[in-house]
């Protein structure tokens, strides 16, 4: 039996218990949910496996060395002391990403130069050549971790984030990333007993990634490669093996639907399922959710409206109010879930959640709150045995983060109501703080310079030195920070990640052996 050895799953914060789950049903060891991390052991297999299998993964690493780093030279001189010659071969390139939480080391990309410079010194004294580095693709991955003086140096197994499954084709405007929306979906603890809904798809991820639940298809088949295939002792017997095995995978009795109110993501939804082959699990239609109809059979809802970031509609707090008077009405006996951002919009719903689980959609401190639906008045919903909230959810509700109470979303909706339509897409939201003449002003922001010591922002170092606020010709507060334009909005558009000429045949009729039947 092979020795087991340490690894790292990376995840979102929110997820790891979720995270923790899957790795017991691959077969780990020693498992500790950590922050944003689980660690675990495993064997090569376990690692196969959790890169092939894990939905709410982002990356796994294999730590190699864990020393301490107190200066820069330190750690120099602790990188060098590997024998890079196991991990990177002849001829082969490498790249370093590091993660810095330091005093000592503020700038991620000095660490990261250290480490190449390490490494590249140690093969320049032993071999005379110094191998390359390749930022886009390269043969092996290295990662670093820095806390304080802590330091952990690993090799990333997974290479492009896990969440790039391989099967989206086309993307809308702010698409939730894969892994959330397949943590969402287990945290509400369906597996395909029922029909699934989401009614506001977009390009169809919680839909996907629900049908791919339901028939336990492992997220990973898609991919077309992953790092440790590039390592020395990459054994492409064992991953076959670990691919085509589809004993795990389940009928699906029911069914997934998602709808979309805009014509152009049903258009892209419907590309993804199909390079899912998932077009028998999923259908996909143009269906405003205000013409929402009861279903005829039991199922759930799990849904992202927009909440005003980077995506919206036209009346967002009115939107959120419909969203409410559907699930009452048209959803009675069944269950739903909504994530979103705002205490705010979750007000507009109007229902009382049974359940709220803070979750980070990106930088935003989102929440998904359940919501358990009857028919009738509460009252006598319990008179007749009915339960709103488990005992269970009582102790998660009791422990749960709430909103911070200092959000002004409200206040600053309605000062700008005067926007056509009270459209908040074309708002920028801003803390507020009063200047030196007592005017309100957007709250100014330091500049993030390499060297913290040298920045000379405003309201800093200007009023040190004993200057006065504005100089003659100098800008002055919000002149032009464009309050209301879209510079300050943050669009990812980072989704679009694979060209045409990358594309695989997701059309083929049989999935085995799928990956492998093009190569050389």
């Amino acid at each position: 039996m092979e020795q087991e050895f340490e690894l790292i799953a990376k995840t979102f914060m929110g997820l790891e218990g979720v995270l923790a789950e899957e790795l017991v049903g691959i077969g780990a060891h020693n498992i500790k949910p950590g922050r944003r991390v689980v660690s675990f052991t495993g064997d090569k297999e376990t690692m196969y496996r959790a890169n092939l299998q894990l939905r709410t993964a982002i990356r796994i690493l294999k730590p190699i060395a864990h020393f301490r780093a107190r200066s820069a030279e330190e750690m120099y001189d602790e990188v060098k002391e590997i024998d890079w010659s196991q991990y990177i071969e002849p001829g082969k390139t490498f790249a370093v990403d590091s993660v810095v939480y330091s005093d000592e080391f503020r700038n991620s990309r000095f660490v990261t130069y250290k480490v190449k410079d390490a490494i590249a010194d140690q093969f320049r004294e032993r071999t005379g050549t110094r191998p390359n580095v390749s930022v886009a693709n390269p043969d092996i991955r290295l990662h670093i971790h820095i806390a304080e003086d802590d330091a952990t140096l690993s090799l990333d197994s997974s290479g492009e984030s896990l969440h790039r499954r391989g099967y989206r084709q086309e993307s809308v405007e702010a698409p939730l990333n894969e892994v959330l929306a397949a943590g969402i979906i287990l945290m509400t603890g369906w597996r395909g007993e029922t029909d699934f809904i989401d009614p506001f798809c977009g390009s169809g991820t919680i839909a996907i990634e629900a049908a791919l639940i339901a028939r336990n298809i492992a997220p990973g088949i898609f991919r077309k490669s992953f790092a440790f295939e590039r390592w020395p002792d990459f054994d492409a017997d064992l991953l076959d093996s670990i691919y085509n095995d589809d004993s795990n995978e389940r009928s699906f009795e029911h069914h997934v639907y998602g709808y979309d109110n805009d014509p152009k993501a049903v258009q892209k939804a419907n590309l993804n399922v199909k390079a899912a082959s998932l077009g028998k699990d999923v259908t996909i239609q143009l269906q405003d959710f205000k013409d929402f109809q009861k279903p005829e059979k039991p199922a759930i809802i799990v849904t992202n409206p927009p909440y005003g970031e980077r995506i919206t509609t036209p009346n967002l707090l009115a939107t959120y109010k419909m969203i409410g008077e559907r699930l009452k009405h048209a959803f009675g006996g069944n269950t739903a879930y909504v994530l979103s951002y705002r205490e705010e919009c979750f007000d507009q719903i109007g229902l009382k959640p049974s359940l709220k689980t803070p979750l980070f959609n990106g930088s935003l401190e989102c929440e998904l709150r359940k919501y358990a639906m009857f028919e009738g008045r509460m009252k006598a919903f319990r008179e007749e045995g009915g339960i709103v909230k488990t005992e269970k959810e009582k102790q998660e509700m009791a422990e749960t983060r709430r909103f911070k109470k200092n959000r002004d979303f409200k206040r600053r909706f309605e000062e700008e109501e005067e926007n056509e339509e009270g459209d908040i897409r074309s708002f920028t939201f801003h803390s507020f703080e009063r200047d030196y003449r007592g005017q309100l002003r957007p709250q100014q922001k330091p500049r993030r310079d390499n060297d913290d010591e040298h920045n000379d922002h405003r309201g800093g170092r200007r009023f040190e030195q004993g200057r006065k606020p504005f100089g003659k010709g100098e800008r002055k507060f919000g002149k032009e920070e464009k309050r209301y334009g879209r510079d300050n909005r943050h669009f990812d558009k980072r989704e679009k990640r694979f060209g045409r000429d990358e594309r695989r045949d997701f059309n083929a009729p049989e999935r085995k052996h799928r990956r492998f039947e093009n190569e050389d």
